[in-house]
């Protein structure tokens, strides 16, 4: 596939099978620990390799003119660098651009035309941001995440809890830390004794389990 015939189409298919799994609460659970727990890591590392790259170099910004383009931008800036570059300063390079896509597609009601699941990848982008003003906009995502939860259909009731939880537990670390410690050893950085203390136990937003 040539760089510039890239499709949104080509992040959506896979990102977001037409499978059913948001009938059914076990399936809707797998959709998310594969995509949360590195399990399409090995299809983007083979397979879309040189669409992050044009995502990351500017090339498909043109994507964010549509609700749903706009969304498969988001997922090729925010989760496939975090696949293709895992434990490498370049999972993260592309978070601020995703960010802002979020929030401009919260503003411009890009985001009211999405399924909630769908929606749910503006919150994680949001929340991978580090920044000055990161525990301000974890507190904004507090109204965000509870739409979220609220047009949850009532089989997949048990999401509910888990977004909630979520964005009360990575809240609470930027609250604590101002940034996500457990990138400090990635990226170079020195940590606090407590960060250092916090990244031993190993405890991490990003490597939950459905139903913990």
């Amino acid at each position: 596939m040539a760089e510039m015939s890239f499709e949104p189409d080509d992040v959506l298919s896979l990102w977001f099978p037409d499978n059913g799994h948001w009938e059914d609460d076990e399936a809707h659970g797998a959709f998310w620990t594969e995509r949360m727990q590195g399990g399409m890591d090995a299809r983007i590392i083979a397979d879309y390799a040189e669409l992050t790259d044009a995502a990351a170099r500017g090339l498909l910004d043109h994507w964010a003119e549509t609700p749903r383009g706009r969304l498969a931008l988001l997922i090729a800036l925010d989760q496939f660098p975090r696949s293709l570059w895992r434990d490498t300063p370049g999972a993260y390079g592309q978070d601020i651009k995703a960010c802002r896509l979020a929030l401009e597609g919260i503003e411009n009601g890009d985001f009211d035309r999405l399924a909630p699941w769908e929606q749910g990848f503006f919150m994680i982008a949001i929340s991978h941001c580090e920044g000055p003003d990161h525990l301000k906009r974890m507190e904004m995502l507090d109204a965000i995440v509870q739409g979220i939860v609220d047009r949850l259909p009532e089989h997949l009731a048990s999401r509910r809890e888990r977004f909630l939880s979520q964005q009360a537990r990575v809240k609470g670390i930027i609250a604590r830390f101002g940034r996500h410690p457990h990138r400090n050893p990635i990226l170079g950085r020195v940590s606090t004794p407590e960060e250092e203390a916090y990244i031993a136990e190993g405890d991490f937003p990003h490597l939950r389990r459905p139903g913990t």
